[in-house]
């Protein structure tokens, strides 16, 4: 499927849709639990994957409109009855791994062509540690991953540079051995606040876990422990309504988001963001509203080492502001959906944009947007971000847009709902 997005200005309130991360983690957390609701659940491609998967280890998932009633297995997945296909779920794949690894049985996971080459090593290397078989059919760290549950509680490291998704995963399966397990992070944590969000979930969830920080990071998880997530409403989500607010941003247009409360969530940086580069922007945290008008911006320099999944939205942000904008800190972006890095330096290049690609940079200098024919990399936060380019340039035709359904299903619905031109061909 391909987008057409023509030069465009939006107007109007518009609710920013419920978070991934949270979606993802509730449904892990309440599966591993006795008996949980879950309030306004982002339903996208990604979260239904970690619905099937959480149903393939012995949960029963029934899904509403506004919510899921989650009967779990009271912290002991069962062995799956075939192979659990998490298809572009990256978030999925690393949870149900560290989760089959509870199991007393073998667990095969898989995924699309992106998620068949996107790296486990780390999460494997450590699940091998504590007690279980895992290893990738490949031998190249990469789903199909096999899992032999037996996971016990040791003295073990990870490497903390690559993704958080490893740490999250161990995170939630450990306290559920019958040994106490330390986890010292080697290295940089990066996107440290997804982890945040993981812990957030695991305490209200009862569970304990104490942080130990100074020159390493370590996790002390005290075995033989119980989830009891009952009732819980998944929060706004910051990644998603960035691609909302950079499109007033960039086209002067002024807009209301609502449902966007404090968390943990560290895509909270966008509004800090668009503040620095110029936009006028004001976020009431007590009534979750961000209106903001664009003002004309000026480049900045941007850290991604803690919100990688902002990388797109800024690349496109520098793309219109005046002056250079440096994006540092990101090599980690490199192993997300896409390459999205060199994806975003590939595209917005195609629209006359001056990118310079380092192995953890991108340098951006503003320019004029011009209208092209651009590669979606079926991934989900490119095609957003680009279609926010396009409301600049025009003429513009982006392809694989279909990739919105993993965590913005209703994405250009709701742009158009805004006054946005696109329309999918």
């Amino acid at each position: 499927m391909k987008v057409s997005v023509s030069t465009s200005k939006v107007d109007g309130e518009v609710f920013a849709p419920p978070s991934k991360s949270y979606t993802h983690r509730a449904i892990t957390i309440a599966a591993l639990s006795d008996d949980c609701v879950i309030h306004r659940p982002l339903m996208s491609a990604d979260t239904l994957a970690s619905i099937r998967a959480a149903e393939a280890l012995g949960a029963n998932i029934e899904t509403f409109e506004d919510r899921i009633h989650v009967k779990g297995v009271n912290g002991k997945p069962h062995i799956p009855n075939n192979i659990i296909d998490v298809a572009n779920s990256g978030t999925t794949l690393r949870f149900m791994t560290a989760v089959s690894s509870l199991t007393n049985g073998v667990t095969v996971l898989t995924g699309d062509s992106s998620i068949r080459n996107r790296p486990n090593q780390p999460l494997l290397d450590v699940l091998n540690k504590l007690g279980v078989e895992a290893y990738s059919t490949r031998g190249n760290g990469c789903a199909p991953l096999v899992v032999r549950g037996g996971l016990k509680g040791a003295i073990t490291t990870i490497d903390g540079s690559i993704s958080s998704q490893f740490i999250s995963a161990l995170l939630i399966a450990c306290p559920l051995t019958t040994q106490s397990t330390t986890l010292s992070i080697k290295g940089e944590m990066k996107s440290r606040p997804y982890v945040d969000v993981t812990m957030e979930l695991i305490e209200k969830a009862g569970v304990e876990i104490l942080v130990e920080e100074g020159t390493t990071i370590k996790f002390i998880i005290p075995a033989n422990q119980k989830y009891n997530l009952q009732d819980y409403t998944v929060p706004g989500d910051f990644s998603s309504a960035s691609y909302l607010l950079a499109a007033a941003a960039v086209t002067g247009s002024t807009v209301t988001v609502k449902n966007l409360f404090p968390s943990k969530q560290g895509d909270i940086e966008i509004i800090d963001v668009l503040e620095r580069m110029g936009a006028r922007i004001s976020w009431n945290k007590e009534t979750g509203i961000a209106q903001i008008t664009g003002n004309g911006l000026k480049g900045t320099v941007f850290d991604a080492g803690a919100t990688p999944d902002l990388v797109p939205t800024i690349a496109v942000l520098a793309a219109c502001a005046e002056g250079t904008t440096v994006i540092e800190n990101a090599e980690h972006v490199r192993y997300k959906e896409t390459d999205r890095l060199h994806a975003m330096a590939l595209e917005l290049t195609k629209m006359g944009i001056s990118v310079r690609e380092e192995p953890d940079q991108l340098i951006v200098t503003g320019g004029t947007l011009r209208g092209a024919e651009l590669h979606g990399w079926h991934d989900h936060r490119i095609i957003m971000a680009l279609t926010i380019a396009g409301m600049v340039a025009g003429d513009t035709v982006i392809d694989t847009a279909e990739a919105v359904d993993i965590s913005f299903p209703n994405f250009f619905e709701v742009m158009k709902e805004l006054g946005a031109e696109v329309e999918l061909i």
